[in-house]
């Protein structure tokens, strides 16, 4: 499995650079893969010491940096449940959580102790908050002091593939949102596929840009290296300018983005006269690549995108090929060892090529499960074993997958995943709000923007701004709206739901 190879790396390689930590284009911190076999048997002790057993979930709220990474590796190799969360989050979200997943141990960041503070007491499960602070380490070098490796160097690897590892919560399009539950041999299976896909080496060098608590940055990035037994550049801060020098100048030969990243990139004054032909890998994700994007980004740079789809519940999907044509608009093909099929939404007979249907896709890849959620889990699936995505596409003749939209109105912002739902439910908070409909607008630089229409109360009266900051209190920034519109009604069928695609396609155009 993932750690068994990891582990393996860590003692036949100790000398070969793992990590380097990077702030701006200098490099901070460097692990070997030696010590970080050392720090993470030192964490895992630590954990032991704080009354961690396997099974139990433990929650990671902290920003971009090597006390993420010893603290997720250290947390699986116990058994443990990892529980990577948004540093942004405010309380309310992080509160549920909390205690939705029942977690037993928080590590939060120092800047975010008067948010987390005043959750404590409503959280009988949570045993303890460490704060943590990252710059350069100290605060955790501290935390570990007292702990040796030898402690925790005779605990077994696991060897349940089965067993949960690790927990990534996904809103549906409606209800709160559900931890996918990903176990050893989901990451395993996931990572194993893509080590074949996209050629992973254990030359390579990866500029890491993306954040650690999503699942493209954490398991399609970040583990990837380590499964390769690669180096990984992690820069803690995303600049266009400072990422396109080290791309050069280390140099580096595996790159993963979205396509705001990618954008940005192709827009910096730094772009003119950059060539990246030396990589031989550049990925884009986690949300739809724009053919605009595509060409110049090839014409700016003379390397093609390569696009491919995820999601949290299986990792990835399909793929463009290293090998062969990387079509524009296109996801690819299905990855080793995992099935993708196009089928009627309403009757799930398979589609024909070329037909638009729902995807659904079966592997070793995909989640056992959502979090103590069996109807939700139940609902996922398929008799026979197949993932409902909710995602409509269609496969063309030759195997190739495109996707035709979003089913349910999900909206992609910046990479991230926004469910309608949730903000509408915030707006609903405001005493001035009568109803309200989320729906997400094309923005060259975002992908989407989250927009929403609002119909205010009969003598309330409140302004776009207040109430894009009402928002922001409640919900993590990239889910604010970043644009209201105030109409006297919302356009509905006979049975009282909204229209939503009357809205965007009066307001988006």
């Amino acid at each position: 499995m993932f750690l068994d190879r990891l582990q393996q790396t860590c003692l036949t390689q100790p000398e070969k650079v793992a990590v380097e930590v990077i702030e701006a284009t200098v490099t901070t911190q460097r692990v070997t893969y030696g010590e970080l076999e050392q720090t993470v048997l030192q964490t895992m002790a630590m954990l032991r010491a704080k009354g961690v057993t396997p099974g139990d979930r433990v929650a990671l709220q902290l920003p971009k940096c090597l006390a993420f990474v010893y603290l997720h590796l250290a947390i699986m190799r116990l058994g443990a449940i990892a529980l990577p969360l948004n540093p942004a989050y405010p309380a309310r979200e992080l509160a549920y959580f909390l205690e939705d997943a029942e977690v037993r141990l928080l590590f939060a960041d120092r800047q975010v102790r008067d948010t987390v503070l005043p959750l404590l007491h409503h959280l009988p499960a949570l045993h303890e908050c460490i704060f943590v602070g990252c710059e350069g380490e100290d605060a955790f070098d501290r935390l570990l002091a007292p702990y040796q490796p030898a402690d925790a160097v005779a605990v077994p690897l696991p060897t349940d593939p089965n067993a949960t590892c690790l927990m990534i919560y996904t809103s549906g399009t409606t209800g709160r949102p559900k931890g996918a539950e990903l176990t050893h041999g989901n990451l395993t299976a996931n990572l194993a596929s893509l080590h074949t896909a996209w050629g992973w080496r254990n030359d390579d060098v990866l500029l890491h840009v993306l954040p650690l608590f999503h699942i493209h940055g954490l398991l399609v990035a970040l583990h990837g290296a380590l499964y390769a037994g690669a180096t990984t550049l992690l820069m803690t801060r995303f600049e266009p300018a400072h990422a396109l020098d080290l791309l050069v100048k280390r140099p580096c030969s595996v790159f993963m983005a979205v396509p705001t990243i990618h954008r940005r990139l192709v827009d910096a004054p730094a772009a003119a006269g950059v060539s990246l032909r030396h990589m031989r890998l550049i990925t884009s994700g986690s949300d739809r690549l724009p053919d605009d994007l595509f060409a110049q980004f090839e014409a700016h740079f003379g390397v093609r995108l390569l696009e491919r789809y995820g999601m949290s519940e299986a990792g990835m999907i399909l793929s463009n090929p290293l090998h062969g044509e990387r079509r524009i608009g296109s996801v690819g093909l299905p990855l080793p060892g995992v099935e993708v099929r196009i089928v009627d939404p309403e009757t799930e007979a398979p589609q024909p090529d070329n037909v638009v249907g729902e995807v659904q896709v079966r592997g070793a890849n995909v989640c056992k499960g959502y979090w103590r959620q069996p109807e939700k889990t139940a609902a996922a699936f398929t008799p026979d074993g197949w993932f409902r995505t909710g995602d409509l596409g269609l496969r063309e003749p030759d195997g190739y997958f495109t996707l035709k939209g979003r089913a349910k109105d999900l909206i992609i912002s910046g990479g991230y995943n926004v469910y309608p739902p949730e903000v509408e439910l915030a707006l609903a908070e405001h005493p001035a709000v009568e109803a309200s409909a989320v729906i997400g607008c094309p923005d060259v630089e975002w992908g989407e923007q989250v927009v929403a229409i609002v119909v205010q109360r009969a003598g309330a009266k409140v302004d776009e701004a207040a109430l894009i900051a009402f928002c922001r209190a409640r919900l993590a920034v990239y889910k604010a709206p970043r644009r209201v519109i105030f109409v006297d009604a919302l356009p509905r069928n006979p049975l009282g739901k909204v229209q939503k695609a009357q809205l965007r396609s009066k307001f988006c155009g």
